[in-house]
Formats: C-alpha cells, sequence, structure tokens
C-alpha cells in the first residue's frame, strides 16, 4: 500500500532510529520484550496462539523467509503478515486477504494523564475483557493477550464498559490496541480517559505511543487525531497461505 497523502500538521516526526522499529513493530516486538511469548527462528516468528494471531518476517527480500516461514507454521496453513506488494510470493503461495491501515503516533499535543478509576486488568478479567471486544470489535483478544502489557478497564455497577491496553513493545514504544466500549456508555469519553492514562504510564517508563486503525474507520482516527496523535504512514495488514503438503 502507498502511504496515504497527509494533511498539513498531520504527520509527526520520529527520531530515524526509532522509525526502523515502527517500519517492522511487530518483529521488532517478537525480538525484544515479547520474545518470550512467541515463537519462531530468525527470519519468521509469530505470537503462541492463545496470545495473538500475529506474525512477522525480519525482512521479506530475504530468499531463505518462505522456508522459514514454511518451518514455522508448516503446509497449508495461514501466517498473519503479507509482504509487500512488489514482492511476488513463490509458486502454490498464495496472498489472503489484505487490509488497508494506518499508523498512527503521539506527539506532544497528547495530554496523558492517570485516570484515578481506571482499574489495571489481568487474568481474572479475562472473560469480560473478551466479551467487551467481541461486542466492540477493536481487534483479536485472546486468553493469554493481557500479558502483551497492562491493561485498564473502567467499570459501572462492578461490570466492566470500557478497557484499553498495550499491545507490541517495538523498543522506545508501546502500542495502544483493545480501545473498546460499551455501546450503552460510549460518547462519554471513556476510551480518551484509557487511551491517556495508557499513554501516561507508558510515557513513565520512557516511551512514547502508536496504534494502528483501519483506513476506513474514520471516526476512531478522528478522535486519536483530537487527542494528539498524528499520521506516520499507511500500513497493510494481511497474510499469506502456505502451499499444500507435497
Amino acid at each position: 500500500m502507498n502511504q496515504p497523502s497527509p494533511r498539513p500538521g498531520d504527520t509527526a516526526a520520529t527520531d530515524p532510529a526509532l522509525d526502523l522499529v515502527l517500519d517492522n513493530p511487530a518483529w521488532a516486538s517478537l525480538t525484544g520484550a515479547h520474545a518470550h511469548l512467541g515463537e519462531g527462528n530468525d527470519l519468521a516468528r509469530r505470537f503462541r496462539s492463545d496470545v495473538s494471531p500475529f506474525s512477522a518476517v525480519r525482512d521479506w527480500s530475504d530468499p531463505d523467509v518462505w522456508a522459514a516461514i514454511l518451518d514455522l507454521v508448516g503446509y497449508d496453513a495461514d501466517f498473519l503478515a503479507a509482504p509487500h506488494e512488489d514482492v511476488p510470493v513463490p509458486a502454490g503461495w498464495a496472498h489472503g486477504n489484505t487490509l488497508h491501515g494506518v499508523q498512527l503516533v503521539e506527539t506532544a499535543q497528547v495530554a496523558a494523564r492517570p485516570d484515578e478509576e481506571a482499574v489495571v486488568l489481568g487474568a481474572a478479567d479475562v472473560p469480560e475483557m473478551i466479551d467487551l471486544v467481541e461486542r466492540a470489535q477493536p481487534g483479536p483478544f485472546l486468553t493469554r493477550t493481557h500479558e502483551l502489557g497492562r491493561y485498564v478497564g473502567l467499570r459501572r455497577d462492578g461490570r466492566l464498559v470500557a478497557m484499553a491496553g498495550e499491545r507490541l513493545r517495538p523498543g522506545g514504544w508501546v502500542e495502544l490496541s483493545a480501545v473498546a466500549t460499551d455501546e450503552r456508555y460510549r460518547g462519554q469519553g471513556l476510551a480518551s480517559r484509557l487511551a491517556l492514562d495508557v499513554v501516561h504510564h507508558a510515557r513513565e517508563r520512557g516511551e512514547r505511543t502508536f496504534l494502528h486503525a483501519t483506513a476506513d474507520n474514520t471516526t476512531a482516527i478522528r478522535l486519536y487525531e483530537h487527542l494528539g496523535f498524528a499520521l506516520r504512514r499507511g500500513v497493510t495488514f494481511g497474510s499469506v497461505r502456505t502451499p499444500a503438503a507435497p
């Protein structure tokens, strides 16, 4: 996918050294902070199946990457990462569905602050977290996804009605993810409060926050831009399927 043309003031400058990890954040996370939650080899890795569905490769231009993926997932299997459009897949392989998105990064305009009402969520809260995610559909959330980072929520009458947390952890950055609000409590700013709480605690650790959104989710993109996030680049989410067993 070509990088979208930003409007003036929409883009955020980042340290060129950090740009490298943001260009391949899943790989940086799987070989860094989340290495213990993944599996694979020097060229292809993926999260364990109860943590996250995402995978990554070190470099799609490496001719050995296809054998590395096959060693990792086997024949007739999906690998949830896709090469750039100018990288052809070998004979017998197939592209899966693709989804266009955007990557945004925090700027100094994000007024991060802790939320006194937010509660830290853990293993005991997983059933409620999964239930909320299934209803709000912010993205995949599995039984051990909460182990990726700090997740927080807001409760009403003891019931979890909003949540947000940390997913990928490439060096120096943390991904804001699983931002979800029960439809009966939307329009109250709960998601914004939790997002700002996540950014605050990341900053306390010396990290900056980034996030991904589908390109057609203009409502969410406008919300994040209002909070002070800025467009960095366009991204393509997709997968490849390995060939059938010979």
